[in-house]
């Protein structure tokens, strides 16, 4: 794997995001939240961006992440990640979502880290869930249909601590995830 160097945002950085955008879109052509949406969750200070850049300042890989709980049952919930696609199968990811990890608790002290992942059987479905799972997290068996998109979600979880303040149940998991959305898509 190449070597990379790893950086996080707490506002809206327009020269990176111009960066970090096509890698972005690549990996989510449908779903990809607007690039409004995205500069309000940093205004708002709910959200980081996460870069993986190579030695020429290129973006490798990119995240969007927010922390949402109380202490004693903080998580990060990861929004999205993406490994640029010439990049895929190295390691990339597993060092970027390790660099991550690292962040949220040395900067959060995070419980455990939530993603939500496409419940769907297609290859590329299952490569996703496979990654997920080769890096610790599981697959909680609750399936959560939004109304807003067709395809349907199960929460992973990678719980970091040990102390079981995170709940391992999808529907509670959800209930973080739904938090999340809810301020990402809230106006002013």
């Amino acid at each position: 794997m190449m070597d990379l160097e790893f950086i996080t945002v707490d506002k809206w950085d327009e020269q990176l995001w111009k960066q970090m955008e096509p890698v972005y879109r690549e990996a989510f052509p449908s779903g990809a939240k607007p690039e409004g949406i995205l500069r309000g969750m940093l205004e708002r200070r709910i959200a980081y961006l996460h870069a993986g850049l190579d030695q020429q300042g290129q973006v490798a890989a990119m995240a969007v992440t927010g922390v949402v709980g109380r202490t004693g049952d903080k998580v990060l919930i990861i929004d999205c990640l993406a490994v640029d696609k010439k990049l895929r199968g190295a390691g990339t990811g597993t060092w970027f979502l390790g660099q991550i990890r690292d962040w949220a608790v040395q900067e959060h002290f995070v419980q455990g880290i939530i993603i939500e992942a496409e419940s769907g059987t297609s290859d590329t479905h299952k490569e996703r869930i496979h990654f997920w799972e080769r890096n610790g997290f599981f697959l909680t068996s609750y399936v959560h249909q939004y109304i807003w998109v067709p395809e349907p979600y199960q929460a992973m979880l990678l719980p970091l601590d040990g102390s079981g303040n995170v709940p391992d149940d999808g529907e509670a998991l959800f209930r973080h995830i739904n938090a999340f959305h809810s301020k990402a898509y809230r106006k002013g």
